[in-house]
């Protein structure tokens, strides 16, 4: 779930090479590629990509519970690279019959026919936040159930929030307001905001000013005005040392900034609380809602669903477990053994009642955006956020028509 760093490069370009063979060698955009099904009692592979001991643990006891109560078998094993590990699995026609499939991957694996499209057939498919169901949506077909979520917010350190003079009559709501804030933070000698250089926080003022990467047909749209006003605001705060990448202070990212004091606001999702609690315990912090832009609120997504294979020879085993692991309780067992937000929207009041820190993040449910739902742009992102990283010294226009060019050529017109 959490979008803390980024997969090595080498690990990218090795999934995606392993991912085209099994597209290309594996019969997968077959109309005839469907395996017959087997009957009776199933034995289930379950790949996932654990956070951690907490995680792992849970989810195995879960599929214990389900295997018990249904009859069938359940392995649970957590990836080591989990991009890496699926792409050679389908190489190798021997894919897990469920997996974690993370949304920035969901388009490359679904355009080769590699996942079975089985969103539609789990319990109360409509119980799920509508922008994690886009967000698993490639060319109209709802692919498969978002097992959680994260959204993004800001982060404050309250004592350096309240060194500037400010309280929570403060919190900012817009752009303006915002600026304001950091304005105020700066003039006591601190660094106002901290953000990871990645357009997985950056592209959140995006969405605020209205605009997108990729339309909602699939096209590219970078160098739309929009886009272009998103982040000229952001080149303004990094012109006026309001904003600073997490990397200029010498730390590994926004968490890592708030945490040892170098920045009094980052921007993050809400994977930060146990890395507060465990890594910086006596920071005082609170959350607020991402501030609304030109075009109104937003925020950026990460959610993973639970994958099947189209390979599968056990999809009514598979969708039973499925179900089982995103039934309501379990959803909410899930969030507090390791800290993930339920997808669905039944569960909300019961979730926001047990975890109140984490009112502001599901306050962007409503508002948020997924990644680039496209394929073959892992490359394209990893440029991008290599442009961004020189924001401060580039045009933004230069950017985006560098972005919108190398999109175009990946996805082909």
């Amino acid at each position: 779930m959490s979008r803390m760093t980024r997969p090595l490069a080498g690990a990218a370009v090795l999934a995606a090479a392993a991912l085209l063979a099994a597209g290309c060698g594996s019969g997968f955009n077959s109309n005839n590629s469907q395996p017959a099904q087997k009957t009776g009692p199933a034995s289930l592979q379950i790949l996932i990509a654990s956070s951690g001991d907490a995680e792992t643990a849970a989810v195995k006891q879960a599929a214990a519970a389900w295997a018990k109560s249904s009859g069938n078998k359940a392995t649970v094993t957590p990836a080591q690279n989990i991009d890496q590990q699926l792409g050679q699995a389908f190489a190798g026609n021997k894919p897990p019959d469920v997996f974690y499939m993370d949304a920035s991957k969901v388009a490359d694996y679904a355009s080769v026919g590699a996942l079975y499209p089985y969103g539609n057939k789990v319990n109360n498919p409509n119980d799920f936040y509508p922008t994690l169901r886009a967000a698993f949506t490639y060319k109209g077909t709802f692919y498969c159930a978002p097992k959680d979520f994260s959204t993004l917010g800001l982060v404050i350190n309250t004592d350096l929030w309240s060194k500037a003079g400010l309280t929570d009559a403060d919190l900012p709501t817009t752009w303006n307001q915002f600026t304001t804030d950091l304005q105020k933070i700066k003039a006591k000698g601190i660094v106002p905001l901290a953000v990871s250089p990645s357009h997985d926080r950056v592209d959140a003022f995006i969405k605020e000013a209205g605009g997108s990467i990729v339309d909602k047909s699939g096209k590219p749209d970078a160098d739309s005005p929009q886009n272009v006003q998103a982040l000229t605001y952001v080149q303004g705060l990094l012109k006026q040392g309001l904003m600073k990448y997490s990397s200029q202070l010498d730390t590994g990212w926004g968490g890592e900034a708030l945490g040892t004091g170098k920045a009094a606001i980052t921007i993050e999702g809400n994977w930060i609380e146990g890395a507060m609690k465990s890594d910086y315990p006596k920071i005082k912090y609170e959350i607020a809602p991402m501030p609304s832009g030109p075009a109104g609120p937003g925020t950026l997504e990460f959610t993973q669903c639970w994958g099947v294979s189209a390979k599968s020879k056990n999809h009514a085993a598979d969708i039973a477990f499925v179900n089982a692991m995103t039934a309501p309780q379990q959803q909410l067992a899930f969030a507090k053994a390791f800290g993930v937000i339920p997808s669905r929207q039944s569960v909300q009041a019961t979730y926001e009642q047990q975890f109140p820190t984490d009112k502001a993040f599901l306050a962007g449910a409503p508002n948020g955006v997924g990644p680039v739902n496209a394929p073959k742009v892992s490359d394209v992102l990893a440029d991008y956020d290599t442009q961004l990283t020189q924001l401060a010294k580039t045009s933004p226009s230069a950017v985006l028509s560098r972005l919108q060019t190398n999109l175009t050529s990946a996805l082909g017109g």
